[in-house]
């Protein structure tokens, strides 16, 4: 086995899929902007995701749903070992079937099982589009339960995904405690963040967090003269501040601004060899949504 280097981990660790966020997200619509600047790629994607709950019984429910995303890149003129009008334009689309119960005591089990498609889609889908992912968690919630001093969540799981590009499950872990009246944390993977509660109804955090894809390259596209590329990835590990407001109990607006910590833009071929890899001097990421949740 490969030695995996400490900054590898934290990529693959961070790159695990929100499987709470998921499971609770009813409906979302977001845009993320990675400005240009001085580098060879600029990244927008829009983003939307729909969830419909079916109720089972008392505190169990299916999800049915999908999220689809569509991704533009934007590269310099300088570029010209490869045809950048060929992977200018990427859409993921994953079918999502999820659920959720209630167990005994204070936990309760969720899961998500996805397939769908990540490609430029130049041509009709093929196999090599498909992708496939899944979760399941564990979720301990005392966030309002008035018996408990300081309240928490525990998530722990285990998270799939191919269009992240990591060819083995990973795990899942969040732990989130209010410490004060106004302030509380969240340690684990994907996500970290501390958070100002300003009031109920809005609130700041300092984030760390993953962005990025990974999708085929239909037919292959010729690189450096002499090398086939079927594969793009972008993978962006990022730290700022977020904003988000509730307008009532379930519809939330965010807004973050972050700076760039570290980026990967690659093509790679079939048996996962970097081919090309594009200068990354991102400094700023955009990103705003407004999402419905349970």
């Amino acid at each position: 086995m490969r030695h995996i280097t400490f900054k590898l981990l934290v990529v693959l660790l961070l790159g695990i899929g929100n499987c709470s966020a998921q499971l609770s997200d009813l409906a979302k619509i977001d845009y993320t902007r990675l400005p240009k600047g001085d580098s060879e790629v600029g990244y927008d994607r829009l983003r939307g995701v729909f969830n419909y709950p079916i109720k089972v019984n008392d505190g169990s429910y299916f999800l049915v749903g999908m999220d689809y995303s569509k991704i533009e890149l934007s590269f310099d003129e300088s570029v010209t070992n490869f045809d950048i009008t060929a992977i200018e334009d990427f859409q993921l689309l994953d079918i999502n079937l999820g659920y959720t119960y209630k167990m005994k005591g204070d936990w309760r089990f969720g899961a998500r099982l996805s397939t769908g498609y990540s490609s430029n889609l130049v041509r009709k889908l093929s196999v090599e589009d498909a992708v496939f992912s899944g979760d399941v968690v564990f979720i301990n919630d005392k966030r309002k339960d008035s018996t408990v001093s300081k309240p928490y969540r525990l998530i722990i799981g285990v998270s799939y995904a191919e269009n992240r590009g990591i060819p083995f499950p990973i795990p899942f872990i969040s732990y989130y405690r209010k410490f004060h009246q106004n302030w509380s944390y969240k340690l684990g993977v994907p996500k970290m963040n501390l958070q100002y509660h300003l009031s109920e109804k809005s609130r700041f955090k300092l984030v760390a967090e993953l962005d990025g894809f990974t999708a085929n390259i239909q037919d292959g596209i010729l690189v450096n003269e002499d090398e086939i590329a079927h594969t793009a990835n972008m993978s962006i590990i990022i730290a700022g501040l977020r904003y988000e407001y509730k307008f009532t109990k379930h519809l939330e607006l965010y807004f973050n601004v972050s700076n760039i910590l570290r980026s990967n833009a690659k093509l790679k071929d079939n048996d996962n060899n970097t081919v090309n890899s594009v200068r990354k001097n991102n400094i700023y990421y955009l990103r705003t949504g407004v999402r419905f949740k349970i």
